[in-house]
């Protein structure tokens, strides 16, 4: 008989709006991946993003792209 035991909650996984850094502009890794999301969705990046909103527009786009799978 197996026991299936739940995975753990990571810490590492916490919502952009609770991020310390959030506020600060995006990254340029989050930008280029935007960028290539966007492209494949046939969407436009927005720019002057904070990382908190890059953050939810990559999850958006993956979701679309079927990237975040």
């Amino acid at each position: 008989m197996s026991r299936q035991t739940e995975e753990p909650r990571s810490n590492r996984i916490k919502d952009p709006e609770d991020w310390k850094t959030g506020d600060e502009p995006m990254t340029g890794a989050q930008q280029s991946y935007l960028e290539t999301l966007a492209s494949e969705a046939h969407e436009d990046v927005e720019e002057n993003l904070t990382k908190a909103e890059a953050s939810k527009r990559i999850d958006e786009l993956q979701g679309k792209t079927g990237r975040g799978a």
